[in-house]
């Protein structure tokens, strides 16, 4: 199936949606990712079935092939059966040595409701996704769909508007992860501890394929490199589909919030060589939350909650970067001052980039940093750069994104970094 056959067969599941009140991009796509999420886990399995010791995700009769193929269930019993048999199921799957996927899929239909109410409908959407020729068996299909759903993605970051806090500009993620140069054949364990919709994940895969040069290689690298955490159960289920898409079909992330995380708790096996991030900011948590910082930390910000939460989740001699707010470079409260105290003195922090004020447009126009930080001793020196915005235009927007090119002159500048119009460094005190 090409991929222009593939939007078509979106444009018209949205606009059976539009009538049930689901009439945004952001309500809509949650909504055909559970249904996706199915379909794709069953065709899986479709291609393993014949592998030893084969066990299937979902069981009989709650697979996809089992109960879709009841034409005749629909109208109310669908949404009954839907409701009161199909979701509490998958909600309540066993986890089993070799089936640990199944974890993901009880969080999800924990987290996640069938928000098409009028079964009618819902079984014309499931007929369009049950299309011979829209088969996940298929590996171009496979290949094809990722780029369709990379596209609704966007669509859902733009309908979100100035919700839209999950989603990091590619060519961020890209320049990000270029020059951490995350490495599995080193072992390495790649973490994002707010990630959206997996973008730092995928991005660090993407990268690493190319080494691959044996089966332990590729188990390695699907198995035992990436992980991650999300707390919004829409978007912990885009992401999933997202990583199967791309190919790494046992992903290692998890529905929660990572700052409930007791930092105390943390040991070594809990801690990882690589963390790139772009967390939340602005907003609140539950005092739940607060309460999993030491007692003299209690009262910091959300973002400096969670530069605290990569400090102690960054192995010694690992690298991070993590995008924060303005507020956290000139935060002067005791547990801000504590926490980049810690920071100074536990790891060098080598590089700030200052990104410009239009690079998160039209979502937010708070002036953003990039730390670049590895967990090898106190800081010495501080180098800033101010990165310029594109020659040509006057800002970033929704329609003039950045791209991979203007980030060019920053990371040639990072191999060699001296002072100039844009930059300068600073020794801490």
């Amino acid at each position: 199936m090409e991929e222009s056959q593939i939007l078509a067969k979106i444009k018209d599941i949205k606009a059976k949606m539009k009538p049930l009140a689901l009439r945004k991009e952001d309500d809509q796509i949650p909504q055909i990712s559970w249904i996706l999420l199915l379909k794709i886990l069953d065709d899986f399995d479709l291609r393993r079935e014949d592998e030893p010791d084969f066990k299937p995700i979902i069981p009989k009769p709650f697979r996809w092939r089992d109960w879709t193929a009841d034409k005749k269930l629909t109208d109310q019993p669908l949404i009954n059966y839907v409701t009161t048999e199909l979701f509490p199921k998958l909600s309540d799957l066993p986890v089993e040595e070799g089936l640990e996927v199944r974890q993901i899929i009880t969080s999800i239909f924990r987290h996640v409701n069938n928000r098409i109410p009028n079964g009618m409908i819902l079984r014309e959407i499931i007929d369009e996704i049950d299309d011979d020729d829209l088969s996940f068996t298929d590996i171009n299909v496979v290949n094809t769909f990722s780029k369709v759903y990379k596209k609704l993605i966007i669509e859902m970051r733009n309908a979100a508007a100035n919700r839209a806090v999950f989603y990091t500009p590619h060519a961020i993620v890209q320049f990000i992860v270029n020059y951490i140069n995350p490495d599995f054949r080193k072992k390495e364990k790649v973490f994002d501890p707010a990630c959206g919709m997996g973008g730092f994940l995928i991005e660090s895969f993407n990268k690493m394929k190319q080494f691959e040069k044996s089966s332990e290689d590729i188990v390695a690298l699907r198995e035992n490199t990436l992980y991650g955490v999300e707390k919004e159960g829409e978007y912990f289920l885009c992401a999933v589909i997202n990583m199967l898409l791309h190919d790494i079909s046992k992903p290692k992330i998890s529905l929660g919030n990572s700052l409930l995380k007791d930092t105390k708790t943390i040991t070594t096996k809990d801690q990882y060589h690589v963390i790139m991030t772009n967390p939340t900011y602005g907003g609140s948590e539950d005092k739940s939350v607060k309460d999993s910082l030491p007692n003299n930390l209690k009262g910091a910000s959300t973002e400096l909650h969670f530069l605290y939460y990569v400090l102690e989740s960054l192995r010694d001699g690992g690298r991070a970067a993590m995008i924060v707010p303005n507020g956290v470079l000139f935060d002067t409260e005791k547990p801000a001052s504590l926490i980049k105290e810690q920071l100074m003195s536990t790891c060098n922090l080598h590089t700030i980039i200052r990104l410009p004020e239009s690079i998160f447009q039209p979502y937010t126009g708070i002036r953003t940093n990039i730390l670049f930080f590895e967990k090898t001793g106190h800081t010495e020196e501080i180098w800033y750069y101010d990165m310029p915005i594109r020659e040509g235009i006057k800002g970033y927007s929704k329609t003039k994104s950045p791209t991979l090119d203007d980030f060019t002159s920053v990371m040639e500048w990072m191999k060699n970094p001296e002072a100039n119009e844009l930059a300068w460094k600073i020794i801490p005190s």
